[in-house]
């Protein structure tokens, strides 16, 4: 007869141990991360801190592959010549490249919503921001859990 092993104190902490590296390992990136969005969302707008409000980022929460995930930024507005978006930008916290896309608008555009696809890295924190045409900037905030990384050449 064989007797049942019990738990092993050794390997106990050696599992804890690892567990804590792997933790360390992926939350250290991530706390730099969001001063490098807000530097990237502070270049383009001049300085000017965006009000959270009147724009809507509609991109999916959960990501299966993050070669092509379709965005789509919407602003409420009224897109009359007084009073109109100038410009739309989406901003990333994880890429390389922070300013992931800008587009232009005018009143003539008749609507202020733009779509299109962008590449993730990882999962992140992304930020869509609009110029009105009075000068105000107002901005909305999602995170995006990536599971199939477009860019890991970079990743640490």
């Amino acid at each position: 007869m064989f007797a049942k092993p019990g738990p092993n104190p050794k390997r106990r902490r050696l599992l804890a141990g690892g567990a804590a590296l792997g933790a360390t390992i992926l939350v250290r990136p991530a706390a730099a991360a969001p001063d490098e969005l807000a530097a990237a969302v502070q270049a383009w707008t001049g300085g000017v801190k965006p009000t959270p409000g009147r724009v809507k980022f509609d991109i999916a929460s959960l990501v299966d592959n993050g070669n092509a995930v379709p965005v789509t930024v919407s602003v409420d507005s009224a897109m009359t010549a007084a009073d109109h978006v100038a410009a739309i930008a989406i901003f990333n916290e994880r890429n390389p490249q922070r300013d992931v896309a800008r587009f232009t608008l005018g009143a003539r555009a008749g609507r202020a919503k733009v779509s299109t696809r962008i590449r993730l890295a990882t999962s992140q924190k992304l930020s869509a921001v609009a110029k009105l045409s009075d000068g105000s900037y107002w901005s909305d905030t999602v995170d995006v859990v990536v599971t199939l990384a477009a860019c890991i050449e970079g990743e640490s």
